[in-house]
């Protein structure tokens, strides 16, 4: 039964999910979120149904039994696909928003969607990110109603995590099989290997795709580490803004140039930088149009 499906009768009774992810360590592609629900009263049968850690199975086994569990009108299910280009925005925002946040959310996102659906949720079992008893806090504050189990390798050891790893992973590999790459240039292909960035086949595809002035294609998640050491090269791009005072006042005729290196990747927060944020010192662009910086219409 999909999350798109109108609800059986048995997610009236306790029902229990479990919570895991595929892809948070590439570097290409999207990160995938998924969940797997039942009936309390349905986990013996649950355990029956060969579930494992999607990442011991084969693909060729995962595929078969997602396509079981698709069909089984006893078990619900439900995915949450983030963009490699959300993944990387978040993390460099003005106010970032860690891998460990973001995977936060969407495990909440998750919950708060199948309960939004009308399924009683009484029991949930998670993989962990990050220390397993804050993460069950944070969870349990959220969601005051619902037994929380967070656990390390909780995909090995809870048959309803096994299922959502195996609907997060196969997902996940379809989404990069079925990947429709936006970019235009000459000589682009799709044999990027597994996404990690210690694979051979990855960074050679890294190299191959990278552009100095443009950076990656939409596929490479460009906040990671791995994409650093790709751009020794970069063209450094550099724009004209205001020269500001000690009060924060424009001055009339100094100018400054404040670079952009590392192809939107700084390493540090510049004092000019957040005085352009904040509003103070306006870019010659705004000046000449007498655009104002705006707190509430």
């Amino acid at each position: 039964m999909s999350s798109q499906d109108s609800l059986p009768k048995w997610t009236s009774k306790p029902c229990v999910m479990g919570i895991d992810e595929a892809g948070r360590g590439p570097v290409l592609g999207p990160m995938v979120y998924g969940c797997l629900y039942c009936a309390s009263s349905y986990l013996k049968q649950l355990s029956s149904l060969n579930f494992a850690d999607s990442k011991t199975l084969k693909e060729e086994k995962r595929e078969e039994l997602f396509e079981d569990l698709k069909a089984n009108e006893s078990i619900g299910w439900a995915v949450d696909v983030i963009d490699p280009r959300e993944l990387s925005s978040k993390m460099l925002n003005k106010v970032k928003i860690n891998l460990n946040e973001i995977s936060h959310d969407s495990a909440m996102g998750l919950v708060t969607k199948v309960l939004s659906m009308g399924v009683l949720l009484t029991e949930v079992y998670v993989d962990t990110v990050g220390d397993p008893e804050k993460y069950r806090i944070k969870l349990s504050e959220k969601f005051p109603n619902i037994k929380f189990v967070v656990a390390k390798k909780a995909d090995s050891l809870y048959p309803v995590v096994s299922g959502a790893s195996i609907v997060a992973k196969v997902t996940r590999d379809r989404a990069l099989r079925e990947w429709a790459l936006e970019e235009t240039a000459e000589n682009m292909h799709r044999n990027f290997g597994s996404g990690y960035p210690g694979d051979p086949t990855t960074k050679c595809w890294l190299e191959d795709h990278k552009h100095s002035v443009f950076g990656f294609p939409t596929l490479v998640r460009f906040s990671w580490g791995t994409c650093t050491s790709y751009f020794k090269d970069v063209v450094e791009v550099s724009w004209e803004s205001d020269k500001v005072d000690e009060d924060g006042a424009t001055g009339g005729s100094g100018k400054k140039q404040l670079r952009l290196s590392n192809v939107g990747i700084t390493t540090s927060k510049r004092k000019s930088e957040e005085i352009e944020s904040s509003g103070k010192g306006r870019c010659k662009f705004f000046q000449a149009r007498k655009l104002e910086q705006l707190s509430r219409f």
